[in-house]
């Protein structure tokens, strides 16, 4: 009798519509084409790995194909792909555990369940390591920008509107109304550059005018 094949989902995020998935989800096929897996679903998020977990329908959709026992494996590239907030993704790992889902990421060949559905304690400390890695880069990143603009400040230079420019204030944030809404929703000044497809220097000129 013909094994019956595990039944996986391929789970894939980026931060902005201009970057790709396409290698993400190529890597993860070939591994489950090697491991002889049957890839039910594919999932793919635009959104960045800070969003709460409430704005992932992503992770949602998965959720779902693991609480009504359509898959067996959900396959991500890293960690950081999976979120950037340890909140959602132990939450995350958590669920499919209830539902004896393992979750496998790429970069480090692991998975958080072992063959006899019990948990990988291997992969309980790489995951919490992982994630705080993550959590930790972009904290680094708002660390130097803010370095970085309080040493323009001390040479003098002028931050903000360059001279010259005619946008009013009001003009401004019509004109950026997307940044607006990031930065009041509590995104980072990087991450509301990510989202919106604009430069970081912008999102500074719309936070002061803010202000």
């Amino acid at each position: 009798m013909k094994d019956t094949k595990i039944p996986v989902a391929i789970l894939v995020r980026v931060s902005t519509h201009k970057q790709e998935t396409n290698r993400q989800i190529s890597e993860l096929e070939t591994y489950a084409a090697s491991k002889g897996y049957e890839v039910v679903a594919v999932e793919k998020e635009t959104i960045s790995g800070r969003a709460d977990d409430c704005e992932r329908e992503g992770l949602r959709k998965v959720e779902e194909l693991a609480r009504t026992g359509r898959i067996k494996k959900v396959l991500v590239h890293e960690i950081s792909r999976l979120a950037r907030k340890n909140s959602v993704v132990h939450k995350f790992v958590e669920t499919l555990e209830e539902y004896g889902v393992s979750l496998y990421w790429h970069s480090q060949n692991i998975e958080t369940l072992l063959q006899n559905g019990k948990r990988n304690p291997a992969a309980g400390i790489m995951l919490a390591l992982l994630a705080e890695i993550a959590r930790s880069e972009v904290e680094t990143l708002r660390e130097r920008i803010k370095s970085g603009l309080a040493a323009a400040l001390r040479k003098g230079k002028k931050l903000g509107r360059r001279a010259g420019t005619k946008d009013s204030r009001a003009e401004m944030l019509e004109k950026h109304k997307d940044i607006v809404r990031l930065l009041r929703a509590g995104q980072s000044i990087r991450n509301a550059a990510k989202i919106s497809g604009k430069g970081v220097s912008t999102v500074w000129r719309v936070k002061e005018v803010m202000s």
